[in-house]
């Protein structure tokens, strides 16, 4: 969302109209869920998507035709099924808001900046979208009546790496592509710096102990332990565990990690915690090089994340991936 609305203030100020296509309903397999969004102009697709294939090409040309005739928003339904208006074997259905924004409805500009400030300063809210394809608006709660789908603000989850190495440099870019918040956080002057890390959303040059003078846990982060020695992963890691966080990977050996966790029990570190530990980190890919070993770490990181939304209710979506 943050890059729709970023490229949305972008085509405004070139005097350009655009649409913006969000999927209100889903049901069955479909390539994307609900909530997801694209905006198109008269060119084509900007920003976003709602799944590719036939239904994203519909669409478009939708978004298209609206922008050329100067209609009004609308909603429409797409079968995905091999009768279906689209010839699709996914079996789900998806049904698409249209919302035209028009250069001559300053709700639109006002929205656009209120949901790029609540982003950049992670401040929970809901971007409530009309069904008759009016302006949006930036809301502190959901919507609950029947005219309007809302759609909660993209804050992100950050992803506190302790260490500013190779993998750091390789990660942090990456994670921010898939909707993390990275904070980089190392004691080496010459390594914590805004301009190794120009997509972090910050950069902290300072002691790893005590880590509560630089950074608070929260039970929502994400934290990715790989400093430049074993100790100072090791007071890191009893550190973390000690708080609730989301998820917690430290990179190592099986071996350092047997010698690790035998050092935490010591330390009084429970077994549950010690075992939600991802470690060795990352996902079995064989991965050798530090842009490898960050594409492994953000594959974990994105299957845990996934795992955490459906375990608080939100549905995943059939297709494409399982």
């Amino acid at each position: 969302m943050n890059n729709i609305f970023q490229t949305l203030v972008y085509q405004r100020e070139k005097k350009k109209d655009t649409v913006l296509a969000t999927i209100i309903w889903d049901d069955g397999s479909a390539p994307r869920g609900k909530g997801s969004q694209m905006l198109v102009g008269a060119e084509g697709l900007l920003a976003g998507t709602i799944g590719g294939g036939a239904v994203e090409l519909k669409s478009i040309r939708l978004c298209q035709e609206l922008l050329a005739s100067g209609g009004s928003g609308f909603v429409r339904e797409f079968k995905l099924s091999r009768d279906g208006e689209l010839g699709m074997a996914c079996g789900g259905d998806v049904t698409v808001l249209f919302s035209p924004a028009r250069l001559d409805d300053a709700r639109w500009d006002e929205t656009a900046v209120e949901v790029l400030r609540r982003v950049r300063q992670r401040t929970p809210g809901w971007l409530a979208l009309p069904l008759d394809g009016g302006a949006p608006r930036v809301t502190e709660r959901p919507e609950t009546d029947e005219n309007s789908f809302s759609v909660e603000l993209p804050v992100g989850e950050r992803a506190l790496i302790l260490g500013a190495g190779h993998i750091a440099r390789a990660l942090v870019p990456l994670l921010r592509t898939v909707g993390f918040r990275p904070v980089v956080l190392d004691d080496r002057p010459g390594f914590a710096t805004a301009e190794n890390f120009p997509q972090a959303d910050d950069t902290i040059c300072a002691a790893f102990t005590p880590l509560e003078d630089s950074v608070t846990l929260t039970p929502e982060d994400y934290v990715v332990i790989m400093t430049n020695g074993h100790e100072h992963d090791f007071q890191c890691e009893v550190q973390v565990l000690r708080r609730e966080t989301a998820y917690v990977g430290v990179i190592g050996s099986r071996k350092k990690t047997a010698y690790v966790n035998q050092r935490l029990r010591e330390a009084g570190i429970p077994e549950e915690k010690i075992a939600f530990v991802h470690t060795p980190i990352g996902t079995a890919i064989k991965a050798v090089t530090p842009e490898e070993i960050a594409v492994s770490i953000a594959g974990e990181m994105i299957c845990v994340r996934a795992t955490r939304r459906e375990a608080a209710g939100e549905v995943h979506h059939g297709c494409p991936m399982h």
